[in-house]
């Protein structure tokens, strides 16, 4: 059991399937009492009634004081896992970009706006941000998902270490593929880059349950994330030669 979840009020956005549904059922396990939320309304109560949870269904930006109340005026572990795969290129609808942005960054800023007061005066609280290692390097085919998911890793490491030393714990969980219906919807990019590697939600939510006992900030449920980021830093003109290659197959096969 990882004793920073037990008995903690636990909110968990896009819970109702996929990661977010496997995050609610781990914090249950461990002992968390948990808000479920989703867009569906019977998704995010299906879930909730089969951890012994509440569901808070509506949009993840303003869910925050309705799910405080659910769990009795205290959030300790918010989740924001909610999130669009959006693909496209720079010729993508501006509604696809703002849609992607609104979702994948600024539902997070609200969040963190509505939750840190409370937090920063008793010097304690976690944010979880389900982000992505399209985060730390890219996505061939999906520049909305990339861009805003560097985005939220961007807010994720800024509130780390702007309010680390006031008591706020933040983790970034970084997954390549995970077999989720997000994964199906990213068509013949994510069948060559995602689908061979893939693991399973549950994987994702073991993976944050260490990064929570050892207070680690990037959570890397795929540990050769760590050497791609690396190498991007390292030697970009090289990584991105890498990249084109990549993106060239996935031309041809297409």
């Amino acid at each position: 059991m990882v004793e920073a979840v037990q008995d903690a009020g636990v909110v968990v956005t896009g819970a109702g399937g996929g990661i977010g549904a496997a995050l609610a059922r781990r914090f249950a396990a461990e002992g968390a009492r948990v808000v479920v939320n989703d867009l569906d309304a019977g998704r995010a109560k299906a879930v909730a009634d089969e951890i012994g949870g509440v569901a808070v269904p509506g949009d993840a930006s303003t869910i925050v004081t309705e799910a405080r109340d659910a769990l009795g005026s205290t959030v300790d572990i918010y989740c924001a896992n909610a999130g669009l795969g959006s693909g496209g290129t720079e010729a993508a609808g501006e509604d696809v970009w703002a849609q992607a942005w609104d979702v994948n960054v600024m539902a997070h800023v609200r969040a963190a706006r509505a939750l840190l007061p409370a937090w920063l005066e008793r010097g304690q609280g976690r944010f979880v941000s389900t982000v992505s290692a399209a985060g730390l390097l890219t996505m061939i085919g999906a520049a909305p998902y990339s861009v805003t998911k560097h985005g939220a890793y961007a807010f994720a490491e800024w509130l780390s270490l702007t309010y680390r030393h006031r008591g706020l714990k933040v983790h970034a969980i970084c997954p390549q593929g995970v077999r989720t219906d997000m994964l199906t919807a990213s068509g013949s990019a994510g069948e060559l880059v995602l689908v061979p590697t893939a693991i399973e939600p549950a994987d994702v939510a073991d993976a944050l349950m260490k990064g929570i006992a050892e207070d680690r900030f990037l959570i890397l449920p795929h540990s050769e994330v760590a050497a791609y980021y690396q190498a991007r830093a390292t030697e970009p003109d090289r990584w991105l030669t890498n990249m084109n290659h990549l993106q060239q197959k996935w031309e041809s096969a297409r």
